[in-house]
């Protein structure tokens, strides 16, 4: 049975640290290969939340806050990007993410 899951915004909840979410980015466009100068607007992609990531006395901490979002393959989100999140949902049979290794 599917079970729908909901947007969380990070003015109440932040996910936990290293923790890989569903972000949307409501201002997201990224420009397309090649030499077109082509956007796409895409606001809901993968990140990984860093807590604390720029350490006191950072000017970027002054300027964006202790918080980042890696963008694992895509491109790095300062926290005020995002403005809701929602955990990676379970696949059709129930498979969950994990790290694999050999």
């Amino acid at each position: 049975m599917f079970e729908c899951m909901d947007w969380i915004s990070v003015k109440d909840r932040l996910p936990e640290d290293g923790q890989r979410v569903l972000a949307f980015l409501p201002k997201n466009v990224v420009y397309l290969p090649g030499k077109s100068g082509e956007r796409r607007f895409t606001p809901v992609i993968f990140l990984r939340f860093a807590r604390d990531f720029f350490a006191a006395g950072n000017p970027k901490r002054d300027k964006f806050g202790p918080h980042f979002w890696l963008g694992e393959g895509q491109s790095n989100q300062y926290f005020e990007e995002v403005t809701h999140w929602m955990p990676v949902p379970e696949g059709p049979g129930g498979e969950v993410e994990k790290i694999l290794s050999d």
